[in-house]
């Protein structure tokens, strides 16, 4: 496995600790009653849950009861949907453009991570460090192993998921439906340009068979087969 630089720089970095409870909820989604067609029954189910979009940072997002934010691909809302994919952020961070010598920091990129540092229960830290990140990511990976009973099979560092920024590890679990990926993504918002620290939900139908041990290549595209809408 490849070794992330831990000094590397990001300009800051935004998080609030994931939890095995808001685990398992995200795990129930799928299996959760359907409503697609019922408005007023979802808008009942997402207060019961203390889920709101009120200042979601892009649309179609969901503050979770948890404190973190759901994003899912169903056209209908986030229950009952077994073919759907989630996500739920955990982390945002604002990258260092490598390639960009001149580059300073956006004022709209740092109004758009202050939003994400206001909300109850997240911290921020600017500047921050590639080895900041990480240690975000092995603390969502320990609340997934601790809901799941096992760790997970299968660690990548890349950075196939991300637009620009640096490579950061990826943990996978699978159960009988679905596999779960902590990590590093696009936050296919404005510039495309941060990027989520994230659990992802999707179905093993984008392909249930890990490649095999050391092949990490095929391995970064399997990730990015089972998160990537």
């Amino acid at each position: 496995m490849s070794i992330p630089a831990p000094d590397l720089p990001v300009h800051a970095l935004a998080h609030r600790p994931l939890t095995p409870e808001a685990v398992a909820e995200l795990l129930a989604l799928p299996a959760a009653t359907e409503l697609r067609e019922d408005e007023d029954a979802t808008d009942a189910e997402l207060a019961r849950r203390g889920w709101t979009s009120e200042g979601a940072p892009f649309d179609g997002y969901l503050w979770t009861g948890h404190g973190h934010v759901h994003c899912c691909e169903s056209p209908y809302a986030p229950f009952g949907d077994p073919d759907g994919l989630h996500f739920l952020a955990f982390g945002e961070v604002y990258p260092v453009d490598p390639d960009d010598e001149d580059e300073g920091h956006d004022p709209g990129l740092l109004e758009m991570m202050d939003a994400w540092e206001a909300k109850t229960g997240w911290a921020g830290l600017r500047p921050a460090t590639v080895a900041d990140c990480e240690a975000v990511l092995a603390q969502a990976a320990q609340a997934v192993t601790e809901q799941l009973g096992a760790g997970p099979e299968r660690t990548v560092v890349s950075d196939a998921t991300v637009v620009t920024g640096p490579a950061m590890t990826h943990r996978i679990w699978r159960t009988a439906t679905h596999a779960l990926v902590v990590g590093p993504h696009a936050d296919n918002g404005p510039y495309g340009y941060l990027t989520h620290l994230q659990l992802s939900l999707t179905p093993l139908g984008c392909g249930p068979e890990l490649p095999p041990a050391g092949d990490e290549k095929a391995l970064a595209q399997w990730i990015t087969a089972h998160v990537d809408w």
